[in-house]
């Protein structure tokens, strides 16, 4: 059985991973997912904080900026 990104074991088949969800979503079967991801709990509460900050303090214009230069970056190739 192949293992998700977190190694959990996750049906190979698109079908038995449709069933799997399926049981989930009924409450037949417990998630397995990890609900710990390894990252430090006050590191990630410091970049939502600096994120919600950044965006707080950008004009729109410099927002569009920052966007179409990542659109040109990603239509480049």
């Amino acid at each position: 059985m192949p293992k998700g990104p977190k190694g959990e074991k996750r049906p190979a088949d698109v079908i038995g991973a449709a069933i799997m969800v399926a049981r989930i979503a009924t409450g037949e079967e417990e998630d397995t997912a990890p609900a710990d991801d390894g990252k430090d709990p006050a590191a990630k509460a410091l970049g939502k904080k600096g994120g919600a900050a950044r965006a707080a303090n950008m004009t729109p214009e410099r927002r569009a900026e920052i966007a179409k230069k990542a659109a040109e970056k990603r239509w480049a190739k």
